[in-house]
């Protein structure tokens, strides 16, 4: 929401929450006393690693993954791309003022480090917190300028409170919005540590993101081709986070999701997600619930709900799979940890182990059950296969995922809770810095054999166990990314980076998109050998859903999503053409 929104956060200076790092009661401290050492400005940056984002969680998953073609989670405005302008609706609003809250918390995190730090704090302490609040600050207006384009500047909010403006700014131009993102993050380079503590963002992330700024910037108020200098800066940041982590990946693609893998070295950015012991709310991973099958956990469905949910069909295609056969094609390592699908088998040989306090409920010919709390019967094939889906695509979602309270202590070492996951939420990796470094070495050109960029896209390739490439092309790294990212909330912003200066061709592979689902599957699933069906080839294949969906065709205005009414009521100049901002007149000390 717009920045009036935020003015709680504001106020809320130092209210606690247990976050991913230990911290004393801070109950006691008042503003004026608590910057008093290196540990005291840190503890003040945790909260920016989770409880701001929290309402940005669900419209996170909506925006990257059910926009662009990749999860199917009903049939609404995000799936069909029908979002309006003053839409009444709770999660839309969330997600605005969820992006507020980030910046509001990074500009307070900044003022209150500025005007109150001294004791025992050091100069390369308070710098190194105050770092982590520009790069998240630059992380939420990243995501604002790719959801919404044009959006309001909200430098410093203390000075806005006193100028009484708050519900009157206007839009800034995008292209001042890239400029500003890109301003913030160069400063948190100078300031974050080489070597950051386990779990917290240092210099590498903040040069990871500013390739990934610079590359989707470079296409903006083009035509056809991208910018060149954009272009040769997104590479340059790249290769320097490539060549620091000696183009090193995790060995096992499924390790990096896992609870023990919370802290890879792969992961550049991620949020920090605890189940809490003061009930704190917002600073769990509540996304299990909503992909996971009812069940899944040992809360039944109140824990799950997310049967109906189901990666698309038209991602299972891109993967080479098809859910009205039987058999599975596995060419992709990766696949079996993006989607569940009949037959697979998940015993923790390159894949997540689920259930693993019921291998003995289990039995290889297939014939366990396992019966959780809800009374769902779950037909196990060895130890931990799901072989029967509510969702109408015929697969689901396993990415954000932990499992149960066994597998979640197993995992992370703490007990799990209804709705409460410790698993952390990776938002930027090596693998994503690696195939930006291939495509902004690519550029406009139709294909490239450059030893740096094939060296980049072919790290990711021989992870996923598929053949190398001796040559690229901008198709090959638009599906890479695709496939490799499927699940992380990815794929909308390669289309809008895409729409920036090929908007016709963004819209092409928008509409190509298989975005139905079937009838039947369920049924097609749970017959024993086939049975008859009572279908035109007499058979029990599932048939498509032919109504689904109903917003195509698509046009370039369905790229960018409304500010919710919400915002529009807060501020009317939402509504106006944005203007142009100088930038120069911001700066951070």
């Amino acid at each position: 929401m717009l920045p009036v929104v935020c003015m709680a956060a504001v106020t809320l200076g130092l209210t606690g929450c247990e976050d991913f790092l230990n911290r004393p009661d801070e109950s006691s401290y008042t503003l004026s006393d608590f910057y008093k050492s290196d540990e005291q400005c840190l503890q003040a940056a945790n909260i920016l690693y989770s409880v701001p984002w929290y309402d940005f969680f669900r419209g996170w998953i909506q925006v990257g993954e059910t926009m662009s073609g990749n999860l199917y989670m009903g049939s609404n405005g995000f799936w069909k791309l029908t979002l309006k302008d003053g839409t009444v609706d709770d999660q839309m609003a969330n997600m605005s003022a969820s992006l507020w809250a980030v910046n509001a918390r990074a500009n307070t995190v900044i003022e209150n480090i500025n005007r109150y730090a001294g004791g025992t704090s050091t100069e390369v302490g308070r710098n190194t917190a105050k770092g982590e609040a520009l790069l998240w600050k630059a992380m939420a207006y990243f995501y604002m300028v790719r959801i919404y384009g044009a959006v309001p500047i909200v430098h410093n909010n203390s000075e806005l409170l006193e100028s009484g403006q708050y519900s009157s700014l206007y839009r800034a131009k995008i292209n001042n919005v890239y400029d500003y993102i890109v301003m913030t993050l160069e400063k948190a380079v100078e300031w974050l540590p080489e070597t950051p503590e386990q779990g917290r963002v240092g210099k590498y992330a903040a040069y990871g993101l500013l390739a990934k700024v610079y590359l989707t910037k470079s296409g903006y108020g083009m035509s056809g081709s991208r910018n060149q200098e954009d272009l040769d800066q997104a590479a340059k940041y790249a290769k320097m986070v490539a060549d620091h982590y000696d183009y090193w990946l995790e060995p096992v693609y499924a390790d990096v999701f896992r609870g023990s893998g919370n802290f890879n070295r792969e992961a550049l950015i991620s949020w920090r997600w605890v189940v809490a012991s003061d009930n704190y709310w917002t600073a769990y991973n509540s996304l299990q619930s909503d992909l996971a099958l009812a069940g899944f956990d040992e809360y039944g469905s109140g824990g799950a709900w997310g049967n109906w949910v189901g990666p698309s069909i038209d991602l299972q295609n891109a993967f080479g799979e098809d859910a009205t056969k039987k058999t599975r094609n596995n060419y992709d390592r990766r696949r079996k940890n993006v989607m569940m699908m009949y037959g697979d088998v998940y015993d923790g040989n390159g894949c997540p182990s689920f259930w693993r306090d019921h291998p003995t409920k289990a039995k290889s010919d297939g014939s366990g059950t396992v019966t959780f709390s809800d009374g769902f019967d779950w037909t196990m094939y060895c130890r931990d296969v799901l072989n029967s889906f509510d969702s109408s695509t015929g697969a689901n979602a396993v990415k954000h995922l932990v499992g149960d309270n066994a597998d979640h202590e197993a995992e992370i070492g703490t007990p799990n809770g209804q709705m409460k996951t410790g698993l952390a939420t990776h938002i930027l990796r090596l693998a994503d810095v690696y195939l930006i470094l291939a495509e902004a070495t690519l550029g406009n050109s139709e294909s490239t054999t450059d030893a740096t960029a094939l060296r980049a896209f072919n790290a990711v390739r021989t992870r996923a166990g598929v053949d190398t490439k001796t040559s690229i092309t901008f198709d090959d790294l638009f599906k890479e990314r695709r496939l490799e990212l499927a699940g992380e909330a990815d794929f909308w912003y390669d289309f809008v980076r895409l729409s920036y200066y090929k908007p016709d061709d963004a819209v092409t592979r928008l509409n190509a998109q298989n975005r139905k689902n079937y009838i039947g599957l369920s049924d097609y699933y749970k017959s024993s050998n086939d049975a008859p069906y009572a279908g035109a080839d007499g058979l029990m294949i599932p048939r498509v859903n032919d109504q689904e969906p109903t917003g195509q065709p698509y046009t370039i205005d369905q790229l960018t999503i409304p500010f919710p009414e919400t915002d529009l009521q807060m501020n009317p100049h939402l509504k106006e053409e944005p203007q142009d901002v100088d930038i120069s007149q911001y700066t951070y000390n």
